[in-house]
């Protein structure tokens, strides 16, 4: 199973502590980790093993929409700052988008991350 995670910047600490407090089940060997660029770094250094891809202004969001399209992403995390303007938002909305259209599930909170998580 693929999980891909994604936090704006005012949110990836609370990321990393979500992966910490679920670090069992993360670890499955089943289970490989995604993340646009600095995510996946922040997530290598709290000790996960992580495909990094571009950050999300490059591409990032646009490379993980593409991965869902094709069926490689199984679910998405994605730590949304829903206060904050991105210059990417045209990324983020067709990430959503196609997440509706192929099904995937699709966390933009950690509340409802807790729930995908526990689901596994």
């Amino acid at each position: 199973m693929e999980i891909a995670i994604i936090a704006h910047d005012g949110k990836k600490a609370e990321m990393v502590q979500f992966l910490n407090e679920h670090k069992t089940i993360l670890n499955d060997k089943n289970i490989h980790l995604i993340a646009t660029g600095t995510t996946g770094t922040k997530t290598e250094k709290a000790g996960f093993e992580v495909i990094k891809l571009l950050s999300g202004p490059y591409g990032g969001d646009a490379q993980i929409a593409a991965r869902v399209a094709e069926g490689e992403t199984n679910m998405v995390i994605f730590f949304r700052d829903p206060l904050e303007k991105h210059p990417h938002e045209p990324d983020i909305f067709m990430l959503m988008r196609l997440c509706d259209v192929y099904n995937v599930p699709l966390a933009t909170n950690p509340a409802t991350a807790e729930l995908l998580i526990k689901a596994l």
